[in-house]
């Protein structure tokens, strides 16, 4: 069974950083497209950063400067670096496959995605 397990969410000052993580099980990230999006209560859901399997990488306006995204293949693992965070950061973060920066609504669109973790940046 796929799974994608997110971790690394909890509390900062505004200005803090943090690195998330998502683990995949049973789907090898070596071909595969990979973001982070985020959903902060009441709000559209947000992607914000992808990890193409070449490599390459994109990022929302948001975040452009301040967050890094990663992947390493051999512990089949993204990360997303997060720094100067921001309060309008703080959100439930979320990696899935095949991201889709169209994509306004969550668990929708993408195959896969993982159960969400949580991040609050305190003014």
């Amino acid at each position: 069974e796929v799974q994608l397990v997110e971790s690394g969410g909890g509390s900062v000052q505004a200005g803090g950083s943090l690195r998330l993580s998502c683990t995949a099980s049973e789907f090898p990230l070596d071909d595969a497209d990979m973001g982070w999006y985020r959903q902060a209560l009441g709000s559209e859901c947000e992607l914000v950063a992808i990890i193409n399997a070449d490599g390459s990488t994109a990022y929302a306006d948001s975040v452009k400067g301040r967050f890094t995204i990663s992947v390493d293949k051999a512990l089949n693992v993204v990360y997303l670096q997060m720094d100067s965070l921001k309060p309008e950061d703080a959100a439930v973060y979320y990696c899935a496959a095949d991201p889709d920066w169209g994509n306004k609504i969550c668990h929708t669109g993408s195959i896969y995605w993982g159960q969400g973790t949580q991040v609050t940046v305190s003014s």
